[in-house]
């Protein structure tokens, strides 16, 4: 019986600054496939270099894209990762004794999120950060939804252990760049809140404002980062009611996606 292989898949959107450290990561994998969006960049030829198979497109939505590469692999299993994301050495072994002996359809990924240098391990959430994913699963069990940013996951199967290593995200450089994800995660969830139509009152929103501040700066233990804690659970407690009312007040912006992170 033939071994089970490994397909690792990145969607990116020119990504020309990262990508050569995030591919050089992927060497384990038996297939490299990269989903390029509408890229102006070098992100082609850096992929190229480095052996992946593209699939090229200009897809509006993020969960889109994110299909059309996993429907591109042809291992048995998908490694799902980002341009701003590496696979450590010991990660790398996990997944390859994993996908070699697991009876279960997908594992959560730990992730260690850092803003410049700064290990940042507690408070992630609440559409800002995360702190594990489900990146590592069988072809045909996980399936993105639409949507510009955060799009929801459709997953089937069986969940298996999570993984011990964590993946090494690059999250932010430092809190300017923080904030203008904030801003571009935002006008891409606006977008979405105007097809939609956005039920929703203002007055619900604003409550939000405080329950996902608690959610990463205490029941997420967020606190434990001290300012930078403090830092994550304001951003993630501001993401939905400026998404709101941008979706409300701004006019309609220019239709790029948004970038990774």
């Amino acid at each position: 019986m033939n071994a089970p292989r490994l397909s690792a898949l990145v969607v990116a959107h020119n990504e020309e600054a990262r990508l050569a450290d995030c591919l050089a990561r992927l060497t384990f994998a038996d297939e490299l496939v990269m989903a390029l969006d509408r890229c102006t960049d070098g992100s082609k030829d850096i992929a190229l270099a480095h052996g992946a198979r593209l699939v090229e497109g200009a897809w509006e939505m993020e969960g889109e894209r994110r299909n059309a590469g996993i429907a591109a692999c042809t291992g048995d299993w998908i490694l799902e990762v980002d341009a701003d994301e590496h696979v450590p050495p010991e990660l790398a072994a996990e997944i390859r004794a994993i996908v070699a002996a697991s009876t279960f359809d997908r594992h959560l990924i730990p992730v260690d999120n850092y803003i410049g240098v700064r290990l940042v391990r507690y408070g992630w959430g609440a559409s800002f950060g995360k702190s594990a994913y489900p990146g590592l699963f069988r072809k045909g069990t996980k399936t993105w939804g639409k949507g510009r940013v955060h799009p929801a996951l459709h997953l089937s199967g069986r969940e298996g252990p999570p993984l011990r290593t964590r993946l090494a995200h690059y999250v932010d450089r430092d809190i300017s760049d923080m904030l203008r994800r904030l801003d571009r995660y935002t006008s891409a969830r606006a977008e979405d809140l105007r097809e939609a139509g956005d039920p929703d009152p203002t007055a619900r929103y604003v409550r939000r404002i405080f329950s996902r501040f608690y959610k990463c700066y205490v029941r997420r233990r967020g606190w434990r980062e001290g300012s930078w804690g403090l830092l994550i659970a304001m951003l993630a407690g501001l993401y939905p009611i400026l998404s709101h009312l941008k979706a409300k007040l701004d006019p309609a912006p220019p239709r790029n996606p948004p970038e990774s992170g």
